[in-house]
């Protein structure tokens, strides 16, 4: 039987020991950091203030871009901050509300990714029924359910992640407080009950990605069936940057809970930490706005009136 400590704080991975380097990582989070604050504002702002993107898609938009906000900001900040302040460590409370928060974005993120994927299987398989089966009533209850199964799942996890007795070491290899890690650091005895939290978390994601894949392939058969070049390209064009984003988060996240919890530390864990926490909120508003002709327009108008109001007022 291990030695079982009551652990007060945790402490976090270290990008690197060298200043040189430790001011590097700063420099990049942060920019990085205002990237995807900077880009999912704009989608938000450009979306509300456009009475035309008032549609299903774009509602659902907002919300990614929301939980892109909150899921950057649960992770990013308190990784510069330890490094600027020359410290790993974090309390545990803070590590559980860390754990929460930053499971309620991810779950809801994946769920939105699969209602965005059903809502343009109805677009493009269904055009006729779309108005009735993705009607406002319908788009609020989806958005509403994504939240909140996603609250119940996080505090589902994140109780039964912390229930459990952690043995003597407090070390989290990786750069922010997640489940995989926190579990390799509880007792062995409590193995099956481990296992059990990361399969279920696996089959969830599974039954998500399976459910937008055979959604694709529904939209792809219909695409190629439209006569016009000019229907093709604009069916893509809305699917593709979708596709993209899911196929970057689901990934890397799989990867992340799939692999056997190891007592050794990997780089590649930080890395795909970094793949699936960080680089996806900055990336979204760039694949929807590079990809999406009504989302261009409507932030190319909103940025011009920012700056004719700035020059306005000199």
């Amino acid at each position: 039987m291990s030695n079982r400590t009551t652990v007060t704080k945790f402490l976090l991975l270290g990008f690197s020991d060298v200043r040189e380097l430790q001011i590097l990582h700063v420099v990049v989070f942060l920019v990085v950091y205002l990237a995807a604050l900077l880009g999912n504002l704009l989608i938000i702002t450009a979306i509300a203030l456009d009475h035309r993107l008032h549609t299903p898609m774009y509602f659902f938009l907002v919300n990614l871009s929301i939980l892109d906000l909150g899921s950057i900001s649960v992770t990013v900040p308190k990784s510069m901050v330890n490094t600027l302040m020359h410290t790993r460590s974090i309390s545990f409370p803070a590590c559980v509300s860390q754990v929460f928060f930053f499971l309620v974005f991810a779950a809801a993120d994946l769920s939105l990714l699969t209602v965005m994927a059903y809502d343009r299987y109805v677009a493009i398989c269904h055009p006729l029924h779309y108005e009735r089966v993705m009607s406002r009533r319908a788009c609020v209850q989806m958005g509403v359910g994504a939240w909140i199964t996603s609250i119940l799942y996080s505090a589902m996890h994140t109780g039964n992640t912390f229930r459990f007795p952690f043995c003597q070491s407090n070390v989290i290899d990786q750069f922010f407080c997640e489940i995989p890690p926190l579990l390799k650091l509880a007792c062995s005895d409590s193995y099956l009950s481990k296992v059990g939290v990361l399969a279920f978390s696996v089959f969830l994601a599974l039954s998500y990605f399976v459910f937008i894949i055979v959604s694709y392939v529904q939209i792809f058969k219909a695409v190629l069936r439209i006569p016009s070049e000019q229907g093709r390209h604009k069916a893509f064009s809305t699917c593709l940057p979708h596709l993209a984003v899911v196929s970057l988060f689901t990934c890397t996240a799989s990867y992340a809970y799939v692999k056997p919890i190891s007592s050794s530390t990997s780089n590649l864990d930080l890395v795909v930490g970094v793949l699936y926490s960080v680089v996806p909120p900055m990336m979204n508003p760039v694949i929807y706005s590079m990809r999406n002709k009504e989302i261009k327009a409507s932030l190319k108008k909103l940025i011009n009136l920012i700056i004719w109001k700035i020059f306005a007022k000199n």
